[in-house]
This record gives structure tokens, C-alpha cells and sequence, in this order.
């Protein structure tokens, strides 16, 4: 008796980053085989190596910062893919089988939008006919993460652990019995329609999980701000976290719009802000915590949106002693260990973490890499990481800073800390005076200090000039102002400078 035939969806198959290179590289290979040359070994390895890496290639160029990849084939690759297009070739993805894939023809598949990070760009594998069916998990998850895209005080992006907490609240039916698997969360991710980065995880809507999302919210009635799985709740005031002035740094208390906060000198302190995925998890990242504390930099540790540190002028003296107002320095710190560096790398998060960094309004960027181990251990070449970090700098614009380990790591932070402490510290009219006659060539500290103690404001000083009744009383009205520990007179020359400086309307002779 025939077994009885199995029917089911196939799970589909993953899509080829780099279908045109595999195939130039296979009929390289091919051609190299059957003429006898030696040359197949090197399109073989340089094939094997393409295949491993998960992410779309530009140009040949860029391939290499993939092993076995050497300046010549790097060039062969860009002078077929220059013919390809000078041809009129189909720039849509072609498989190495010659079947095209299903992405969308026209100008909009002709090449990727560049603005986007490589893992939200929109994949061949499109979700299709795919509507999820009422009442079910993956139409709970798709309206909860687009809630969450709406809210403006919101950051786009649901933990495993908050989604199976609203889910409970609005749809207990969808929630699964075992939380480590749950399916309707992976068909989203096979899908495309969820982006899962960062570590832990974080899930987020891709641009056709957002449309579908658009078109569920629609056909259930939602409004655009209260997209939920049931009837609209009245929101809910979540709970502040322990230890953190503001979950949003910046954000404003209400709807209404508030005004321009500033904060003057002696009104606020510099304080180094630390994600809370520094502060969790396996590994040395709680030793991170040990050593600032061990170093005196002042912190506090929150969840934040982009980067994993950053500074905030926080006022000392506030209205509100639980909610403190604060303004983010234009700095910002992306930490990676160098096996975190190689996943982020394979799994698509070192573009979209640098796509959202450079987007994120601070102007200083800092990429800190930091050695764990050998390097042989590692997934990728030591030659491709040094590629990527080498782009990160060169293109990306970013400072990248090289630590040993996460003793190091700690010490840099608390050279920025108070680096930023001592650029934002609160000074006197008194120092700034001073520290501008130290510009003039032959004031030294002693002199600069003796003439701010006769003098303590650049309007003193220009009150005395106007004083005067000669040109020459000005040049010599500071010429016997006694300096040093031996009270030398502080000279014609230098008081007649001094006087060209503060009193001439024109450029100086």
C-alpha cells in the first residue's frame, strides 16, 4: 500500500545575496575545470567564501573584505558587472539556475535604495498572498509591533518579553504554552515581515511587514494611534525603571509641547548614560559596571534607543526631584567585541546599527572595538574585520577606537566622561578673561592671574581704558602692574599690545 501523500507548505528557501557573482565565479570555475588550469582552485575557495556571506555586494570592489578575494578578481567582478550593465542586463536578482527570483520588476528593483541598512532592505521573498487569519498569534504580533511603530514616545521595536506581555494583556488566546518557540513569531521572521537585531533581540516591522501591518489596522477599523488586537484601552502609564530619571532621554512630559529647555552654568552635572544591555546577559558585561564604579564616572543605566553610551547635561537642582530634565551631549558609543562584531556582521545588525547612528542627530560618533580572545577563534577572517572596521572610519565617518580588553574599554570611558565634564564645567567671566589674555603672545599665567586682580572683567578693563585722557596713558596703563612672586612690572611693550588689543577699532600693526 502507497503511504498516503503529505500535503503542506515548503518552507521556502533562502534567497542568494549575490546571485550574479555565484554565477560569474561558477562559470569561471567551470571554464578554468575544463581547460585544465589551476585557477579553479581559486574561483572554488573564492565561490565557498562568497556563499557564506549573508549580506548584498554593490560592487566587486566591496567583495573584498571576504577571504580569498584578491585585488584581480576583485577586478574581474567589476569589469563583468560594468559589461552586464552596459548591455542593458536585467539588474533584477537572477538565481545561479536562471530562474528569476519574485522580486518586483521596473526601476524600483533595479538596485537597492542605499539610504536603508542592508537587513530593512526589502527581500525577494515577499510575504506574497499572506494574510493572517483572525484572532491568530502572527496577526497579534504584526498589530503590536505596528502600535508600537506609531507611538511617537515609543522606539519602534518590542523584546521578546514585552510582546508576550502585551500579548497576555490584549490577546491571552495567541500566547504560546512554551515562550522559547514560538511559531507565529518565526513564520513572521521566514516571512520577512519581522526584523529580528540586536542581542538580546529585538523585533521590529520591515517595510512589507509595515505595509500588511497598514492594511490589518485598516480591515479591523483600528485608529492609527490605538492599533491593538481588540477593542481600543485607554493607555496605560508603564512602569519607570529603578535607578533612571527618563526612559527617553529628552522627552517631554505630555502632549502638550513644552518649552526649550536651558540649563545655565553650575545648573547641571555631565552624567555617562549605560544601555541595559551593557549591564545584562552572559559574559564580562557586568565587569563593565565594576570598573566604572571602580574609576569614579559618574552613571546611571537605562535603556537606550541607539548606541550603547551616551551623556546627558542633567540639572541639579530640578522642579521634580524623581523626573530630572536633561539635554543629550552631541556624543555617542557603540561598543562591540569582536565575536559580537562578526555575528552583527552575518546577521545584517552592523549596517542597520550604523544606518540608525548616523541618523541619530549627534554629530561625534564612536565605534570602540574591543579584542576577545584570539582572533583564529573567530567566525569571519581577521582580514574581513579589519575591512569592516577599516569602511566603518573611512566611509561611514565614524572615530573608531581600538581597546584591549574591557578594563581598557572601561578606562577610555572615563577619560570621555571626564573630558566632557571639564568642556562643560561651569566657568567664570573671571577664567574665560583670563584665559584670553593667555592668547597674547608673552602673557604668561602669572601675568594673566595679576591682571585679572586688578581688572576681574574685559568691561573693567575697557572702563579704565576710556578713562584715559591720552593715547599714551593707555599704552601705559598696565605697565606697572606688578607680577610674580618677585613683582616685576609688567612692561611698556606688553601694556602697549594689551592696549592695541582692547582699544583699536581697525586690525592690529
Amino acid at each position: 500500500m502507497a503511504a498516503p501523500v503529505r500535503l503542506g507548505r515548503k518552507r521556502p528557501l533562502p534567497v542568494c545575496p549575490n546571485p550574479l557573482f555565484v554565477r560569474w565565479l561558477t562559470e569561471w570555475r567551470d571554464e578554468a575545470t575544463s581547460r585544465g588550469r589551476r585557477t579553479r582552485f581559486v574561483f572554488q575557495k573564492a565561490l565557498r567564501s562568497l556563499q557564506r556571506y549573508p549580506l548584498p555586494l554593490r560592487s566587486g570592489k566591496e567583495a573584498k573584505i571576504l577571504q580569498h578575494f584578491g585585488d584581480g578578481l576583485c577586478r574581474m567582478l567589476d569589469e563583468r558587472l560594468q559589461q552586464h550593465r552596459a548591455s542593458g542586463g536585467d539588474h533584477t536578482p537572477v538565481s545561479p539556475s536562471g530562474e528569476k527570483s519574485s522580486a518586483p520588476e521596473g526601476p524600483a528593483a533595479e538596485a537597492q535604495d542605499p539610504s536603508l541598512p542592508v537587513s530593512a532592505q526589502p527581500r525577494s521573498r515577499g510575504s506574497g498572498g499572506y494574510w493572517p487569519a483572525r484572532h491568530s498569534g502572527a496577526r497579534a504580533v504584526l498589530l503590536l509591533l505596528y502600535q508600537e511603530h506609531l507611538n511617537p514616545s515609543g522606539c519602534s521595536f518590542l523584546t521578546k518579553e514585552e510582546l508576550l506581555q502585551r500579548c497576555a494583556q490584549k490577546a491571552p488566546r495567541v500566547v504560546p504554552a512554551n515562550v522559547r518557540s514560538w511559531p507565529a513569531l518565526r513564520s513572521l521572521l521566514n516571512r520577512n515581515l519581522v526584523l529580528r537585531a540586536h542581542q538580546p533581540a529585538r523585533y521590529s516591522l520591515t517595510l512589507e511587514g509595515l505595509e500588511l501591518a497598514q492594511k490589518l489596522a485598516k480591515s479591523e477599523g483600528l485608529s492609527s494611534l490605538n492599533a491593538g488586537t481588540g477593542p481600543e484601552e485607554p493607555a496605560r502609564e508603564e512602569p519607570e525603571v529603578p535607578g533612571a530619571a527618563s526612559a527617553k532621554l529628552g522627552a517631554s512630559e505630555g502632549g502638550g509641547q513644552q518649552p526649550p529647555l536651558e540649563l545655565g552654568p553650575g545648573e547641571y552635572r555631565v552624567l555617562l548614560c549605560v544601555d541595559v544591555s551593557e549591564t545584562a546577559g552572559a559574559g564580562h558585561r557586568p565587569e563593565l559596571l565594576r570598573e566604572l564604579q571602580r574609576l569614579h564616572v559618574s552613571h546611571t543605566v537605562r535603556k537606550l534607543h541607539v548606541g550603547d553610551f551616551v551623556w546627558v547635561a542633567q540639572e541639579t537642582r530640578p522642579r521634580d526631584p524623581a523626573r530630572p530634565s536633561e539635554l543629550v551631549l552631541d556624543h555617542v558609543v557603540e561598543r562591540k567585541r569582536l565575536d559580537d562584531l562578526c555575528s552583527s556582521i552575518i546577521d545584517g545588525r552592523f549596517h542597520e546599527q550604523k544606518f540608525r547612528l548616523k541618523r541619530c542627530g549627534l554629530g561625534r560618533r564612536v565605534y570602540l572595538v574591543e579584542e576577545h580572545g584570539s582572533v583564529h577563534n573567530l567566525s569571519l577572517p581577521e582580514s574581513t574585520l579589519l575591512q569592516a572596521v577599516t569602511n566603518t572610519q573611512v566611509i561611514d565617518g565614524f572615530f573608531v577606537k581600538r581597546t584591549a580588553d574591557i578594563k581598557e574599554s572601561a578606562a577610555y570611558l572615563a577619560f570621555l566622561t571626564r573630558g566632557l565634564q571639564r568642556l562643560y564645567q561651569a566657568q567664570s567671566v573671571r577664567e574665560v578673561f583670563a584665559r584670553q589674555l593667555m592668547q597674547v603672545r608673552g602673557v604668561s599665567g602669572e601675568k594673566a592671574a595679576a591682571l585679572v586682580d586688578r581688572y576681574g572683567t574685559p568691561a573693567s578693563l575697557l572702563a579704565a581704558y576710556d578713562a584715559c585722557a591720552t593715547l599714551k596713558e593707555q599704552e601705559m596703563l598696565l605697565s606697572t602692574i606688578k607680577c610674580g612672586r618677585l613683582q616685576r612690572n609688567l612692561g611698556p611693550a606688553l601694556s602697549r599690545t594689551l592696549s592695541q588689543l582692547y582699544c583699536s577699532c581697525g586690525p592690529l600693526t
